[in-house]
């Protein structure tokens, strides 16, 4: 009978160790996509357009709220030339925040050559709707 009340105990701190095994969520898994929209200089709020404008030069990360809508914003800072874009590659929510992916992309090769060309300070603005956690920039 001892064997038997022995072997219980055994089974039931085996069953409790396995439910204290539970497999850990990362906090940056995709619950979704964020449907966005690349907005145009002439369509971003005056103020947030007047705090880019400040900003540009030197880069910036940051995220403006109007009307409902989330308005996310990445600027690379000052760059030797023209001819640079910016694609969007992920914007998705988790559980805890927005994450919003960007990557610069520089003039082809020879696009600039044997043009008198001027520095400038690539960004986007994209518009999405408006999500109550932080943004990842990566």
């Amino acid at each position: 009978m001892r064997k038997i009340g022995t072997l219980a105990i055994l089974m039931l701190m085996c069953l409790s160790a396995l439910a204290g095994c539970k497999e850990k969520k990362d906090p940056m898994e995709k619950i979704k996509d964020l449907e966005f929209t690349v907005t145009a200089q002439e369509n971003i709020p005056e103020e947030l357009s007047a705090v880019l404008e400040e900003k540009k030069a030197e880069g910036f990360k940051m995220t403006y709220q109007d009307g409902g809508y989330l308005y996310i914003c990445m600027g690379y800072g000052q760059q030797e030339t023209g001819g640079y874009s910016i694609s969007v590659n992920a914007l998705y929510e988790t559980d805890n925040a927005v994450y919003f992916d960007t990557t610069l992309q520089g003039p082809k090769p020879g696009e600039n050559e044997g043009k008198k060309t001027s520095p400038s300070c690539p960004y986007v603005v994209i518009k999405t709707e408006m999500v109550e956690k932080p943004v990842v920039f990566d």
